[in-house]
């Protein structure tokens, strides 16, 4: 299926403010099966939009917001133009600035913002009634496991991609709790990234086994953290294909 998308910026209030998001659906008038699309740490951009929209024009409304919302619309923190590429590692103001941000936004508040998002969801006209489906990208991946599992009746699917801490052994680590989770889960990891080693893959994948939880959690070769995000340097063509297809024959069976 590929229909004309429709895009608009929404607000959604929560318990701690309003959240700023973009919204993606087929230009059609319908209500679509809903997916609530978590943002890596770079934040709500034009990037973003174009995930949703590409998601969109497979049939689905798609809801993007900016998780950071209680320090402010985004953006906030200035990437490069696009076609220019932005290399983390070449940036250590930004990557400070973002340690910032993700050190400030706690696990209570994601899962406290996560009920607003699936509310908003609800309401909307332009989703139809039922669980949804949910893909992370780094940080959102994080978001998406802990959804899933404070939201079980609430979430048919959720895919993690390029998933960072995922398992960590604090207290708070998004992996606790799987044991909650009904949807059926996916996780494309990077192979060459630090903020996921190989301890807590097998972390993670033990945790879903034990649990029952339908899962596939799969190394992508040769890539490394953020290999889906075309506007940075860790682009990935072929992790990024490879990532297309396991997420919407994700999205397919399951909603």
């Amino acid at each position: 299926m590929t229909s004309a998308v429709r895009g608009s910026s929404v607000d959604i209030v929560t318990a701690d403010g309003t959240a700023d998001a973009y919204l993606a659906h087929p230009d059609d008038g319908r209500a679509h099966p809903a997916v609530l699309l978590y943002m890596n740490a770079f934040g709500l951009r034009p990037f973003l939009a174009s995930l949703a929209d590409r998601i969109a024009a497979e049939g689905y409304t798609v809801l993007v917001p900016n998780v950071f919302y209680r320090e402010g619309r985004a953006p906030l923190v200035t990437l490069p133009e696009p076609p220019a590429l932005f290399d983390p590692a070449a940036d250590p103001a930004l990557m400070a600035r973002l340690g910032r941000l993700m050190g400030s936004f706690t696990a209570d508040q994601a899962v406290r913002d996560a009920g607003a998002y699936l509310d908003w969801l609800a309401d909307s006209p332009l989703a139809v009634d039922g669980p949804v489906g949910i893909t992370g990208y780094c940080l959102g991946a994080q978001l998406a496991l802990r959804t899933a599992a404070a939201h079980p009746d609430r979430v048919a699917a959720a895919a993690g991609f390029h998933g960072g801490l995922l398992a960590t052994e604090a207290a708070d680590s998004p992996h606790l709790g799987v044991e909650r989770i009904t949807a059926e889960l996916y996780f494309g990891h990077a192979d060459q990234d630090p903020t996921l080693p190989v301890e807590q893959i097998e972390r993670l994948a033990a945790a879903l086994a034990e649990a029952g939880v339908r899962h596939a959690c799969e190394v992508y070769p040769g890539t490394s953290h953020g290999f889906t995000q075309a506007d940075s340097t860790a682009y990935h063509p072929e992790g990024d294909a490879r990532h297309w297809a396991a997420l919407l024959d994700l999205l397919r069976r399951t909603l």
